[in-house]
Parts: C-alpha cells; sequence; structure tokens
C-alpha cells in the first residue's frame, strides 16, 4: 500500500497502475467474462479519517468491486463553519493507515489543504472556485445551521473526483444529505463515476458509526442510542401503516425525549432524491435526525419505503438460480426480473441493426435509448416475455446467432451501466425476484430477501449432465463436467474484481440432494417469516 500526499504522485500512480493492469490484461488469455473496464476500475472512498467500521464498509465493497481501491483522508476546511470542530476533528493517520493495510487498499491520498489548493478557512472567507449545488437541496436538514457546508464538501468531492478518475466512489447513507447532493452534482455536471450508496453501519447499541463518536463519554454515547431507537420506533409504525409526516416525526419526538440533556436540531421528512419535506409518503422518505449531546453534534436517518418486497438470489454457476427465481417468483406472485433476456434482447438488436459486435459506441447508444420491457407470461416454458422497442422478441433472444454473441454483448461497461439502471429503476416498485452473482451485492443492495444459492461440485455436475440429456446434447462425463465446475468457482472466488461471494445477510442454501420444488418452498417460507418480522 501506497501513502501519496501530493497530487503529482497520485497522478503518477494511477498513471502506473493503469499501464500494469492493462499489460496484465494482454497477458491472460481468458477473461472469464469479466470486462478489461472491470479488470481496471477505480474505485474512490474520500474520508475524512478517524476511520470505523462505516468507512471499512466502504472500502470492502470498494474492493470487491474495483482492481484499484483508493482512500482520500482529508480534513476539509471549506465544510467547517466559523465555530465547528475543524481544530479538533479526529486525525488518526497511522491508525487509519493500519486500517487501510488490512482492508487491502492500493494506496492513501492524504494531502494537505495547501496541496489541495484550499486556504485552512471556511468557504465563506475563501477565494477558491466553488462548486455550489442547488440552492433548494441546501435549504432543509444540515443545510439549515451549516450555511456553507454542502458548497464546501461539493467543491472537494469534485476535485477529488477529477484528480482520481474513479470509474466509481463510495458514500453511506448516514450523510443522506450529502449522497443526495454528490448524486445530483454528478448527474448535472456529466462526470463519469458511478456514485455508489452503502448502508448505514451501526454499533451493537444501534449508534450509528461516526468519527465523532469518539467525542462522547459512556453516559452519552449510551443516551445517544435514542437516535437509533427513535428511528426503529419510526420504522415501525410505518410498516403498520402510518405515512403522514407529522405522525411519523412524532413517534421520534417521543423516544428522544427519554433524554433531556440531549438537544434537538431538527426531525424531518424529505423525499430521498430531491430532499424535498414531504407530508406523507407515496413511495419511500428519508426520515432525518440531528441532535447535540454536549458539544458533539450527531446525525441519522432512516430510508422509509411503501413497495413490495425484493427477493435477490445469487450463486455459482449451475446452482439452479434461474429455475428456482421463476418458481418463487410465480408461487408469490411477484415479477421474476430475467436479467439474462435483457442482455438477449440487446444483443437481438444489435444483430437486427447490423450494428459489428465490437462497435462499442454504437452498441451503447443502442442500449441507452432503447426500451426494453418484461411482462408476465402464462407459458411455464417462456414465464417472462421480452419485448424491445416495443417488439416481442420473447423467442427470438433463444436463438443460437444471439446465444453465440450475447457474452461479447454483455461484457461491455455501457451496456452493463445502462442494463443495471434500467433494473434498479424497476425495483423502486419492488414484487421482484431477480438471480445472478451480484444482484444482492449490486444490482439490489437494499432487498428485503437475500438467498445465496449453492450445491456442491459433484451435485451441480450431475444437474448438469442430466441437462445435456434433455436438451440432446453430446454425452460429458461427470469427472469433466466437475473438473470444469470447479476450475469456474475457483475463479470466480479468487478474482480481484467483483469475486462471487455471498452478502453479509443473505441466507446460504445448500442444495444437495434438493428438488427445484423443494428449494423454492424453502425459499418461499423463508419470504414470508422475514416479512411477518416486526
Amino acid at each position: 500500500m501506497r501513502l501519496l500526499t501530493t497530487v503529482a504522485a497520485l497522478r503518477c500512480y494511477l498513471t502506473q497502475r493503469y499501464s500494469d493492469n492493462k499489460l496484465k490484461i494482454s497477458e491472460d488469455l481468458v477473461l472469464n467474462e469479466m470486462t478489461s473496464w472491470y479488470q481496471t476500475a477505480v474505485g474512490l472512498v474520500p474520508t475524512m479519517g478517524g476511520l470505523h467500521q462505516g468507512h471499512l464498509s466502504l472500502i470492502a465493497r470498494a474492493r470487491q468491486e474495483n482492481s484499484t481501491v483508493i482512500v482520500s483522508i482529508f480534513v476539509n476546511p471549506l465544510q467547517f463553519g466559523v465555530n465547528e470542530d475543524y481544530g479538533r476533528y479526529p486525525r488518526t493517520l497511522e491508525q487509519d493507515q493500519q486500517l487501510c493495510q488490512q482492508a487491502g487498499v492500493d494506496a492513501i491520498f492524504a494531502p494537505t489543504p495547501e496541496e489541495m489548493g484550499v486556504p485552512q478557512k471556511s468557504i465563506q472567507e475563501s477565494k477558491v472556485t466553488q462548486v455550489i449545488p442547488p440552492s433548494a437541496m441546501m435549504a432543509s436538514l444540515c443545510g439549515r445551521s451549516r450555511l456553507g457546508h454542502f458548497q464546501g464538501v461539493a467543491t472537494i468531492v469534485t476535485k477529488l473526483l477529477n484528480l482520481v478518475q474513479p470509474e466509481r466512489a463510495y458514500f453511506g447513507q448516514k450523510d443522506g444529505q450529502q449522497l443526495a447532493i454528490i448524486k445530483r452534482l454528478v448527474a448535472d455536471l456529466n462526470l463519469p463515476v458511478e456514485i455508489v450508496a452503502c448502508p448505514t453501519m451501526r454499533e451493537a447499541s444501534g449508534l450509528a458509526f461516526s468519527s465523532r463518536n469518539q467525542y462522547l463519554t459512556a453516559q452519552e454515547k449510551e443516551q445517544a442510542t435514542v437516535l437509533s431507537q427513535g428511528l426503529r420506533q419510526a420504522e415501525a409504525a410505518f410498516k403498520s401503516g402510518v405515512h403522514d409526516s407529522s405522525k411519523l416525526i412524532a413517534v421520534v419526538q417521543q423516544e428522544l425525549a427519554k433524554v433531556s440533556t440531549l438537544f434537538v436540531e431538527y426531525i424531518e421528512l424529505v423525499e430521498p432524491t430531491t430532499l424535498m419535506s414531504l407530508e406523507t409518503i407515496e413511495e419511500e422518505g428519508m426520515l432525518a435526525i440531528a441532535a447535540r449531546l454536549g458539544s458533539t453534534r450527531l446525525i441519522d436517518n432512516t430510508i422509509l419505503r411503501d413497495r413490495q418486497p425484493i427477493i435477490a438470489i445469487d450463486g455459482p454457476a449451475g446452482a439452479g438460480k434461474s429455475t428456482v427465481a421463476r418458481q418463487v417468483a410465480a408461487k408469490l406472485g411477484l415479477v421474476y426480473l430475467d436479467t439474462g433476456a435483457m442482455y438477449r434482447a440487446v444483443t437481438w438488436l444489435v444483430l437486427q441493426q447490423g450494428v459489428a459486435i465490437n462497435d462499442e459506441c454504437a452498441i451503447a447508444e443502442l442500449t441507452h435509448r432503447c426500451n426494453i420491457e418484461l411482462t408476465p407470461s402464462h407459458d411455464l416454458q417462456s414465464p417472462v416475455k421480452v419485448w424491445i422497442n416495443h417488439t416481442d422478441v420473447t423467442q427470438a433472444i433463444r436463438t443460437v446467432e444471439v446465444t453465440s454473441q450475447v457474452s461479447a454483448i454483455a461484457a461491455q461497461t455501457a451496456v452493463r451501466q445502462a442494463l443495471v439502471k434500467k433494473q434498479q429503476g424497476w425495483g423502486k416498485k419492488g414484487g421482484l425476484v431477480a438471480e445472478g452473482r451480484d444482484i444482492g451485492t449490486h444490482v439490489f443492495p437494499d432487498a428485503e430477501v437475500k438467498i445465496f444459492l449453492t450445491a456442491s461440485v459433484n451435485e451441480r455436475a450431475r444437474r448438469r449432465q442430466q441437462d445435456f440429456k434433455q436438451q440432446g446434447q453430446p454425452e460429458v462425463s461427470l469427472e469433466e463436467l466437475e473438473r470444469d465446475i470447479a476450475e469456474r468457482d475457483w475463479k470466480d472466488s479468487t478474482r480481484k474484481v467483483s469475486p462471487l461471494q455471498k452478502a453479509a445477510d443473505a441466507l446460504e442454501m445448500q442444495t444437495d440432494g434438493l428438488s427445484v420444488s423443494d428449494v423454492s418452498a424453502q425459499i418461499v417460507n423463508y419470504y414470508q417469516q422475514r416479512l411477518s418480522q416486526p
């Protein structure tokens, strides 16, 4: 791991890193269905140091999804007000380095304010070029009491994104207003980076991890748990049917009132993307709190969604994910999100338009402009009808020609980005069952039910041999199939980028000796148990 403190060293490091990765790719004979973009992707985790489990969860996500992980550590003077805690904000670079080393970080970028071209004063007093987010997004929540804060955040985050030029940057949901503003900034300025939102990490007591928690005394730390308790009470009320803003806020106020020394700055319900105030929750809302205990300012929030649940099923090749997902969707009356069919539909369109398979620019254009629809079907062989640009391609996408080209299309960055965005768009309403390798970890990390479906190598080889027989394909020995599956498992689980792994909150199901109906029944039972929990 490298510690870089200057812009020149950072640029040199990234240039060298990219060159090394490109060389490595050219030497590999097989990319194992991973694109060169994945192999060279840079993930950035911007922090102000004082690293804790919340930061480490961002780093772990970045490590899973990128070849190179950069952690920036910069206590940004521009986001602190005149009377705020810039001078005493935790600075623990040596400890942060050790944590980053253990987490597999490739490099830390820890510049001084002078190196970042900003004076050690607030944004109001600064004469540097500033990035100013929409005033409406800064007018609520923390923006009321922290004037200039989000301009300071936006200015430095923009500088970091320009310096590192990552494919992805990782931010925690705990800072919900900051997350929404950065997403808007990236969209409005057309910055070529994906902002990845990661769940709030909490101590065993429920208190959200924060660098400022170390300011709290033992008694204050115990008292601070009323913030998360208040949010949990509101979540329970929401699940019971309370969607009115004033009633949800009253539930939180009642809980916070138990600590007389807690000074509440605000409790607000806003739309998570625009940050506009909500009277009632139609689809989703962010219930946010800011309060002070002694001299320590604490924030927390929860997202309240009125949607049908999502079931995410991941697992190794040959585990029967697709067949099981179809059955589960049918039994629960949910939509089977056939992600594979989406890639096939794009491939069909590319072939139909006569576009060369390696013309990534033209394919990017087609994919981002096309309209894909998936509708339920009563046909058991094709339980999902697939439409692209209002043409039914359910059968056409199963041809040999499409099958032979779909891997090459699916490997293209723009295609994956566009289709994942469409999938996540459908996910806003929920009511889906989706399967793959990163559905629960990347596409739908907030899925209500996550399953990691697996089976022994021998079992999967036996199943595959039976499939070949039913399809009338030449017979392949079990030994050969076992070798192929074992090799695929090893490659999938040991590759540096997006290795096959179970989501932390997924239920692992070993399916040896179980029929598809048995597995489906177990998932349906687990789903019903999860949904019945308060």
